[in-house]
């Protein structure tokens, strides 16, 4: 396990969700970079630090994405990690600074998540489920996660993923 830019605390915590859903002890995180020309087209501003290959004993197992979405007056550092062909298996709120909210980092709101591909369109209200109180975090993470996806499928169908 190495460290890419990222804070020692929000690293401890990927690497404890990237052991607990990979079943996994030992593994290597591999920056993914992309030309400014691809990133440009992208929903999602991939950085030296927020999109990483997954190794385990040389073998690729997924992806691991750490980013920041909006919640009412900050940001919410969270983490999506994809298995080897890319279908969600784990998402999580890492860091929530608001007083209200923090609903949206319970296992039971984000295990929808779980399964969804490059192929699905997600919806608030639709197939995201609302949490009262925690409405802006919500949409926030909803956008978050389908604009992800989006520049998943852009980027596997260039090969580059």
């Amino acid at each position: 396990m190495m460290s890419f830019g990222l804070p020692k605390n929000i690293q401890k915590k990927v690497d404890k969700a990237i052991k607990s859903a990979f079943n996994i002890e030992a593994f290597a995180l591999k920056p993914m970079v992309f030309s400014s020309e691809i990133t440009n087209t992208l929903p999602v501003k991939f950085a030296e630090n927020n999109l990483f290959k997954i190794n385990s004993s040389d073998k690729h197992i997924g992806y691991a994405y750490v980013a920041k979405a909006k919640s009412k007056t900050d940001d919410f550092d969270y983490l999506v990690l994809f298995d080897a062909d890319l279908v969600i298996i784990k998402s999580k709120v890492l860091i929530y600074r608001e007083d209200y909210g923090g609903e949206i980092g319970s296992k039971r709101w984000l295990k929808q998540f779980i399964g969804k591909t490059q192929n699905d369109k997600l919806k608030y209200g639709d197939n995201i489920a609302a949490i009262s109180g925690a409405t802006i975090s919500v949409r926030s993470m909803t956008k978050a996660v389908n604009d992800l996806l989006i520049s998943i499928k852009i980027l596997y169908n260039k090969n580059l993923l």
